[in-house]
């Protein structure tokens, strides 16, 4: 079986950077385990912002300047990338929380099954899994809930719900 994992946002900004929380900082372990143990091809997001994003119209919704390309809050923690050394793995740069372009790649990689972990549950974690949803409705889509970590709490749980519902498992 053809298996994808998708590492979202698993960055310094959302790990202990800008907007980085404990709940990040503990999830980072058992995302490196994950990497390291799938056996399957590996894709990296990496949320991809210009000098101008307080003038975006989400920046204007979240004031607080992060993942501003080829700064050093942008990149991957470097432990995160260094589990999928030996792997098929790719990175794809986003300018949103959903990226068309992963559901591309995810559509022409004819994967069987397809798994998500990162950051944040309740922002790029679902949009991913809900794009991936509706571009692959046949192909399983599972997310490790304790892989991911959510704004709070309470909004990563939310997720995890609204997810279910949307048919996309939740391990």
């Amino acid at each position: 079986m053809k298996k994808l994992l998708v590492v979202v946002d698993m960055q310094v900004d959302f790990i202990s950077g800008a907007l980085g929380t404990k709940e990040a900082e503990s999830i980072v372990p058992a995302v490196i385990e994950k990497i390291a143990t799938f056996e399957g091809d590996v894709v990296y997001t990496r949320d991809t912002h210009g000098e101008n994003y307080l003038a975006t119209a989400e920046g204007k919704k979240l004031p607080v300047v992060h993942c501003v390309k080829d700064t050093a809050g942008w990149e991957i923690d470097p432990a995160v990338l260094a589990a999928g050394e030996g792997k098929t793995a790719a990175i794809i740069d986003k300018p949103t929380f959903g990226s068309e372009e992963l559901c591309d790649f995810a559509e022409q990689g004819g994967f069987e099954a397809i798994e998500l972990v990162g950051l944040c549950t309740d922002i790029c974690v679902i949009s991913n899994a809900l794009c991936l949803k509706a571009r692959l409705w046949e192909t399983p889509i599972r997310v490790w809930r304790e892989c991911c970590a959510g704004v709070t709490p309470a909004s990563h749980e939310n997720a995890l719900s609204a997810m279910t519902m949307c048919q996309i498992d939740i391990l």
